[in-house]
C-alpha cells in the first residue's frame, strides 16, 4: 500500500498498475481520490497520502507524506476521524488556513507496513509484552497461559499491520540476539532465496574475454583498488597515466548480470543498499556476485564501467571524457594502510613485479592530482571533519575497543577520483538520479548561529554562506571543538538524497552531481548505469522505461538509505549499553553534544561513541567536557541513564590563552 500511495503522488501509469492494485485504483477514481490524465494515475493536487503520526499532547496528529519532500501536515483531532498511530491515509489540504499547513482525514487506506520487536518483562509477579522502542505494551496477541510458556527476556519479531508475532528471535540476556532485533525492525534478512541463490551461481566464474569482442580492452592498463584492509566487495578500480594526464576509473559491471524484473534484481530493489555491521557485512546483491564475479579482484579479468577522462593540468578540468563497457585486470590489491605507509615511505611496501612498481609510481602521481583537485574543490564546497566510529567485537558480540577512523591521504585520493566519476555521470543526463543536498533554509542557519552564540562563537555574516561558514570553522578549530561545531553545521542542512531533477549539491559545492561508482552495494548506482547504457546506446525505449517510474523509485531508495544507516546505528548503541550495563555506578569523562530538549553526553573514554542521557541541576553548556556516573541502563531500548558529576572544561568559557 505504502509504495502505492507514493506512485500515485509521483504519477503512476496505467499499464504500471499491478494486478493486485486495479480494483483499488479504479474506486478511488471513481470517488475523486484519484485521477486519470494522459494515461497517468496521480492524486488531485490538493490531496496528499502519508503515515499518522499522532501528537504527544493528544490534540491532533501530523501526517509524514509519502513520495514529495514537503513539511509534514497537522490534523487536529476534530478532523483526524478514526485515524490511529501508523495508519496511511489520504487527506485533503486545508487552504487559505494561517499558521503551520494543515489537512484533514478523507480515508484511512490501510497500515504502514511496519515491524517491530517486542519482549517479555516480568513486573510485581507478572509477565507482559513491552514494545523495545519505549517500553508500552506491544498490544500482540498472548495471552497468560500463553506467555507461561516463555522467559522472561524473550524477544519476538511483531507485524505491525496486525499485532501478529511472526517469530522468536532469542532472549534479551544474549548478546547475539541483537543483531536480530536491528533487522527484525525493518524486516530484514540476510539470507537470499533460492532462486536468487540459484540465478547468482549460474554465471560461469570467470570472465572469458572472448565471449565480450564489443567491450574496450583496457586490461593492459596498471589498474589497482584501494579498500578496506577486511573489504570483499571491490566496487572501483583505479589507473592514472600521469604522461597523458589520463585518469581512468573502472567500476563493476554489476548491470551486466543483473537485469532489470530478474529475481536477482527483485531482491536488490528490496535491499537497496548494504548493511554494513562491526562484525560483518549483509549485502544487497548474493556474495557469488557482490564478491566474486562483480568484484574487481586482482589478478583476474571482469567487466567494468569505465570512465576516461584527460585533465588539463594547469586548470584540472576535465577536458575530455569517454565512458567505456570495459574489461579490465587489476594488478594490484591495496588496503587503505598499505597506502598510507607507501606514502610515508616507498620501502614499506616493495613492489613484487614490474606491474607492480608502475602502479605504485603511477599513485604518487595521482596523489599530487587529487592533493591539487581537493585544493580546488574545497574553495567552493565544504570540509566538514567528520568522524567514523569503527568498533570491535569479540566471539561473543562484546565490545573489545572503538575507534575514530578520520580521512587519510589514501581516503582522500579515491574520494577525489570517484567524486570526478560521479561528475561524469551526472553530465550526461538531464532527468534520471541525482543525488541532490539543497542549501540549508534561512530557519535552520539562524537556529544555528543561535546555537553557537550560546557557546561565545558568534557567526560573523561574510558575502557568501561559504565564508559564514568557512569562518564558523576556523573559530571552533581554535576552541579544539571542530568536529563537534561542524555536527551542528550538518544538523542544520537538509539531508542529502535521490531525486530525479537536478538541484545541485550544496555540501560539495558541485552543480550536478550523481551516485555512480558504488553498484555493489547501492541499488541508486545501477540504475545510473542502466540509464547511462540506454543513452549510449540511443535506445529511447530502454531509457525511457528506466525513467518511467524514476519519481518513486528515488524515494523508496531514499527510505531504503535511512533505513540501512539506522540499522547500523541501533545496533552499535545496543553494544553500547551492553557495555554500560557492566559498568553501572562507575564515573566515566564525556562531552555534552545537546542540551535542548535534554542535556545529553557522549563518553569519551575508555570506550568513545556510547550516547547518554545526563540528569543534572547544574548549569552546563554545549560541548562542556564533563564527568558523569552510569546509574541504570535498559537493555531493552537500549538506553544509558547517567548522572552528573563534575565539569572539566567548559568550552564557553574558554580563556582567550587558548583561543
Amino acid at each position: 500500500m505504502k509504495s502505492l500511495l507514493v506512485r500515485l503522488t509521483v504519477g503512476l501509469y496505467a499499464q504500471d498498475v499491478a494486478e493486485t492494485e486495479k480494483d483499488l485504483v479504479v474506486q478511488w477514481l471513481q470517488e475523486g481520490l484519484v485521477v486519470l490524465e494522459e494515461g497517468i494515475y496521480r492524486l488531485p493536487s490538493q490531496y496528499r497520502a502519508g503515515a499518522i503520526a499522532m501528537n504527544q499532547s493528544g490534540s491532533g496528529a501530523y501526517l509524514q507524506v509519502l513520495g514529495a519532500n514537503v513539511r509534514d501536515l497537522f490534523i487536529d483531532e476534530h478532523d483526524l476521524g478514526d485515524a490511529k498511530e501508523g495508519d496511511l491515509v489520504i487527506v485533503k489540504r486545508l487552504l487559505g488556513r494561517r499558521g503551520r499547513p494543515s489537512a484533514k482525514l478523507v480515508a484511512v487506506v490501510g497500515r504502514a507496513e511496519t515491524f517491530s520487536v517486542a519482549y517479555i518483562k516480568v513486573q510485581n509477579g507478572v509477565k507482559s509484552v513491552l514494545d523495545i522502542r519505549n517500553d508500552y505494551p506491544a498490544g500482540v496477541p498472548l495471552s497468560a497461559e500463553a506467555l507461561a510458556g516463555y522467559e522472561e527476556g524473550t524477544l519476538f519479531k511483531v507485524n505491525n499491520q496486525n499485532g501478529e508475532i511472526m517469530e522468536v528471535l532469542g532472549n534479551l540476556a544474549d548478546p547475539l540476539v541483537d543483531e536480530k532485533i536491528v533487522l527484525a525492525m525493518y524486516n530484514k534478512h540476510d539470507e537470499f532465496d533460492e532462486e536468487v541463490k540459484k540465478l547468482a551461481a549460474s554465471f560461469d566464474k570467470t570472465v572469458d574475454a572472448s565471449k565480450f569482442p564489443g567491450r574496450k580492452d583496457l586490461r593492459h592498463l596498471p589498474f589497482c583498488t584501494i579498500d578496506p584492509v577486511t573489504a570483499k566487495d571491490f566496487d572501483d578500480a583505479v589507473c592514472y597515466l600521469p604522461e597523458s594526464h589520463t585518469l581512468y576509473v573502472a567500476i563493476a559491471d554489476v548491470s551486466a548480470y543483473v537485469t532489470p524484473f530478474g529475481p536477482i534484481d527483485a531482491e536488490a530493489i528490496y535491499r537497496s543498499f548494504s548493511i554494513y555491521l562491526p562484525h560483518r557485512s549483509i549485502p544487497m546483491l548474493p556474495r557469488e556476485l557482490s564478491e566474486t564475479l562483480c568484484s574487481l579482484q586482482p589478478h583476474v579479468d571482469r567487466l567494468a564501467y569505465t570512465f576516461k577522462m584527460v585533465l588539463d593540468p594547469e586548470s584540472l578540468e576535465v577536458v575530455e571524457t569517454e565512458l567505456y563497457e570495459t574489461i579490465i585486470h587489476s594488478k594490484r590489491r591495496f588496503n587503505y594502510e598499505e597506502v598510507d605507509a607507501l606514502f610515508e615511505s616507498p620501502a614499506a611496501v616493495p613492489p613484487k613485479n614490474d606491474d607492480e612498481k608502475t602502479v605504485i609510481a603511477n599513485l604518487f602521481e595521482l596523489r599530487k592530482l587529487t592533493d591539487a583537485l581537493r585544493e580546488k574543490r574545497l574553495k567552493v564546497g565544504f570540509n566538514f571533519r567528520s568522524e567514523e566510529l569503527e568498533m570491535t567485537l569479540d566471539d561473543a558480540q562484546h565490545i573489545l575497543e572503538t575507534t575514530v577512523s578520520e580521512e587519510t591521504p589514501s581516503h582522500a585520493l579515491i574520494e577525489d577520483c570517484m567524486l570526478l566519476a560521479n561528475k561524469a555521470a551526472a553530465a550526461m543526463y538531464e532527468r534520471g538520479v541525482f543525488r541532490i543536498h539543497e542549501t540549508p533554509s534561512p530557519a535552520k542557519l539562524q537556529s544555528l548561529y543561535t546555537e553557537l552564540a550560546g557557546i561565545g562563537i558568534i557567526a560573523e555574516q561574510k558575502e557568501s554562506l561559504k565564508e559564514t561558514i568557512t569562518g564558523i570553522q576556523h573559530e571552533a578549530e581554535k576552541r579544539g571543538i571542530g568536529h563537534e561545531v561542524d555536527t551542528l553545521i550538518i544538523r542544520s542542512q537538509m539531508q542529502a538524497r535521490y531525486a530525479p531533477d537536478n538541484v545541485g549539491h550544496f555540501g560539495l559545492g558541485f552543480e550536478r552531481y550523481t551516485h555512480f561508482t558504488s553498484p555493489i552495494r547501492r541499488y541508486s548506482d545501477l540504475i545510473v548505469h542502466r540509464l547511462l547504457k540506454a543513452i549510449q546506446r540511443g535506445d529511447k525505449e530502454e531509457g525511457s522505461y528506466v525513467l518511467r517510474n524514476i519519481d518513486a523509485l528515488c524515494f523508496a531508495i531514499s527510505d531504503k538509505e535511512r533505513e540501512a544507516s539506522d540499522i547500523e546505528v541501533r545496533f552499535m548503541d545496543r553494544k553500547f549499553a551492553r557495555w554500560a550495563n557492566e559498568h553501572i555506578g562507575e564515573v566515566f569523562p564525556a562531552r555534552v553534544y545537546a542540551t535542548d530538549p535534554e542535556l545529553r553526553a557522549e563518553i569519551t573514554a575508555p570506550l568513545r561513541g556510547a550516547k547518554v542521557k545526563v540528569v543534572t541541576n547544574e548549569p552546563v553548556m554545549l560541548f562542556d567536557d564533563i564527568e558523569l556516573r552510569i546509574e541504570n541502563v535498559n537493555l531493552a531500548t537500549a538506553r544509558i541513564h547517567t548522572t552528573y558529576v563534575r565539569t572539566v572544561e567548559s568550552h564557553a568559557t574558554l580563556s582567550k590563552e587558548r583561543e
